[in-house]
């Protein structure tokens, strides 16, 4: 999994400078799709709109927002299937994600 992580947001965006700031995106997963390797992959709403869940001693915590302050937030996700962890570098390194965040690249472990 290709976790792309950015630097939060300073206010919500308008539906235009949300489009704005995708644009950057579509060739990007043009260029996931045509490798072949794309399984799957959506944005994520900002971290305004989290919930985190605890468990303490049988109770619940709920609480708004993300589990830590960070620099950089989980901004959405890429599922490519690899044979190789240098092919998963190969298509993250052109997300536009990396100029000013980062890709972090997880493998998922199979249970069924």
């Amino acid at each position: 999994m290709l976790m792309i992580c950015n630097p939060p947001l300073e206010k919500e965006l308008t539906p235009e400078e949300w489009q704005a700031a995708m644009a950057p995106y579509v060739p990007y997963m043009e260029f996931i799709r045509a490798s072949g390797k794309f399984v799957d992959g959506d944005p994520l709403h900002g971290v305004s709109t989290a919930t985190t869940v605890r468990v303490r001693d049988g109770k619940r915590l709920i609480t708004d927002g993300p589990f830590a302050e960070t620099k950089e937030w989980l901004a959405g996700y890429v599922i490519v299937e690899c044979d190789t962890l240098d092919e998963a570098i190969d298509l993250a390194a052109p997300c536009p994600a990396t100029a000013d965040g980062c890709v972090e690249i997880r493998p998922i472990i199979d249970i069924s």
